[in-house]
């Protein structure tokens, strides 16, 4: 990838959006892919106790601006 607010991150970022951990997996980074998309879908899972989803919504916008300002150490 590019620098922070390439093109590609931008991409990653809008792939965050219906599925967290789908921009970092873009990125190349998977294990980041997999630690959003499980806290986000265990937490989206559990929204009838409230917390976990106020949770997961906040991991979720966490995952999107991840995806968004990262920058590669290449």
């Amino acid at each position: 990838m590019a620098s922070q607010g390439s093109g590609g991150n931008v991409i990653a970022a809008l792939c965050n959006i219906p599925f967290p951990g789908l921009g970092q997996l873009v990125q190349g980074r998977l294990m980041a892919a997999i630690l959003f998309f499980v806290f986000c879908a265990v937490g989206y899972a559990l929204w009838f106790l409230v917390v976990p989803g106020i949770v997961a919504a906040v991991i979720h916008l966490w995952a999107i601006l991840d995806a968004a300002t990262f920058k590669s150490n290449e």
